[in-house]
């Protein structure tokens, strides 16, 4: 119980210069060991397989090819949106999809999402388009005499 604190360890590596240049790392599993020594056999079988009518062979020979996309796309047709009003006629459109079935509350809470970062970016310019009128003005009455 009375040990006296202080550094645990002695400074320095005393144990040499560390693992080699160009040395490997440890392998992260002894499956991945097997897979790649046999990978391709199992993957030529695989395919022999599922060209054989093996559906589970076939899914699992797609399922690597051409894996599910985790976002699908959203087929919409939305107004051209070149100014903040014309967001509006956008958004009442999202909300017909839902209501018609065409798109699925989750789909439409991203679509508007993206409206509404449309909005902030027209918000933005409009409001740096504001501060450079006010700047100008300012600096025209600047050069003017004042009034006493």
């Amino acid at each position: 119980m009375n040990k006296v604190r202080g550094r645990p360890f002695e400074p320095g590596n005393t144990l040499g210069r560390g693992r080699p240049k160009g040395s490997c790392n440890k392998s992260k599993s002894p499956g991945q060991d097997l897979f790649d020594e046999y990978g391709e056999h199992v993957i030529r079988k695989l395919i022999s397989l599922g060209l054989a009518g093996d559906t589970n062979a076939l899914r699992i020979c797609m399922d690597r090819v051409s894996p599910a996309r985790r976002d699908a796309v959203i087929q919409m047709n939305l107004p051209a949106i070149r100014k903040a009003e014309d967001l509006g006629k956008a958004a009442d459109k999202v909300t017909q999809g839902v209501r018609r079935g065409k798109i699925t509350p989750v789909e439409a809470g991203r679509v508007m999402n993206i409206l509404e970062s449309r909005l902030k970016i027209f918000e933005t310019v409009e409001l740096a388009g504001r501060i450079e009128k006010v700047e100008e003005k300012m600096a025209a009455a600047d050069g003017l005499p004042r009034a006493a």
